[in-house]
């Protein structure tokens, strides 16, 4: 990283204590790309707020800092609640810290069904990395959002990734559609597995494991290790038959112990070897090429449902809609069409 090393700690949304409302946008990119640990979590809770008044400043942050974005290696990791995924992560973390690179983690925690707020927080996870000097641990409640992501976590990449951050990990809370929804804003995606054998196999979802760069059978010691074993070569039997995502790459099972520390600087060095054989046919740009376009299209739905949403005309009618689509007088499809019809309508006669 630029300049003096910086002490980035693991900071939660709640514990800065500025206000998004009066923000400079030109200072704060100012601040971010000056390694500022304060003005990195600021940047993420302007990207990550709700609030329209806050998106012409950061969308103005974000034009500011693109320029300096996209010189990181993206990791995505995801299992079943229970895998070990941020002991993975800490341990991983540490190992790559030790390397001489720059680690930020953006974890998607849990969200309360009360506060909307992250159940887990960073208090109880990843406490010796969140002490490391090159380390910033970003948590975000996972809201309504599907896939196990923030809405906003793309943009968080970018902002660490300016901020000189080169190893940006993002960990999902490893449900429903959390494999596809990291898969496709990272440049490597690691599935980590519990040890197991033939039931387990079988009730893995084949998507799964076609979405994956690397599968990783974590919890390989004790009384663990043979299953993990004998998981590592259920699993590679079961990748012959699918189609890896590159051409470039036969995706790897191994097994490892993060809690024990056994098998990390062999999974860090498997990630450098996919780095360099997609690099070499330039398969990571044209990765990130078409996660681009795809994020565009996510965006411009997310936005035109929040315009729907706010719009005077459609508020007045969509109660009444509602309760004929509850009630099965109206399919929800011509109901939709009457919205969007509402809609067009007003911006049309503006």
């Amino acid at each position: 990283m630029r300049g003096q090393a910086t002490h980035w700690r693991s900071i939660s949304p709640s514990s800065s204590s500025h206000k998004t409302a009066s923000v400079d946008p030109d200072a704060l990119a100012d601040a971010v790309r000056s390694s500022n640990r304060r003005a990195l979590a600021r940047a993420i809770t302007l990207i990550e707020s709700t609030r329209m008044e806050h998106r012409a400043a950061a969308a103005r942050l974000l034009e500011r800092l693109m320029p300096h974005t996209g010189n990181s290696i993206r990791i995505g990791i995801s299992g079943v609640p229970g895998v070990g995924k941020s002991t993975f992560i800490e341990a991983i973390g540490n190992h790559v810290i030790d390397q001489g690179h720059e680690v930020a983690v953006l974890a998607v925690d849990p969200s309360s069904a009360v506060s909307g707020g992250s159940i887990l927080g960073d208090k109880t996870r990843m406490e010796r990395l969140a002490r490391r000097r090159r380390a910033f641990i970003r948590p975000s409640p996972a809201g309504q959002t599907l896939g196990g992501v923030t809405r906003r976590t793309r943009e968080s990449i970018l902002i660490c990734e300016a901020a000189g951050f080169d190893v940006i990990i993002v960990e999902t809370v490893g449900v429903g559609q959390s494999e596809a929804a990291v898969a496709e804003m990272t440049d490597i995606f690691i599935l980590m597995l519990l040890p197991g054998g033939g039931d387990e196999l079988q009730g893995l979802k084949r998507g799964n494991l076609e979405l994956a760069d690397m599968v990783l059978v974590n919890k390989a010691d004790g009384g663990f290790a043979a299953a993990a074993k004998r998981s590592v070569a259920d699993y590679s039997n079961a990748l012959q038959f699918l189609t890896p995502r590159s051409p470039s790459w036969q995706v790897p099972v191994k097994a490892c112990s993060a809690l024990q520390g056994d098998g990390i600087a062999e999974v860090w060095q498997t990630v450098l070897r996919y780095r360099d054989a997609l690099s070499a046919r330039e398969e990571i740009a044209a990765r990130r090429a078409a996660q681009s376009r795809a994020w565009m299209w996510a965006e411009t739905a997310a936005s035109l449902r929040v315009q729907l949403e706010e719009h005077s005309g459609v508020k007045s009618r969509v109660r009444d809609l509602e309760d004929a689509v509850t009630h099965g007088r109206l399919p929800p499809t011509l109901a939709a069409e009457q919205l969007i019809d509402i809609f067009l309508s007003a911006k049309a006669k503006a």
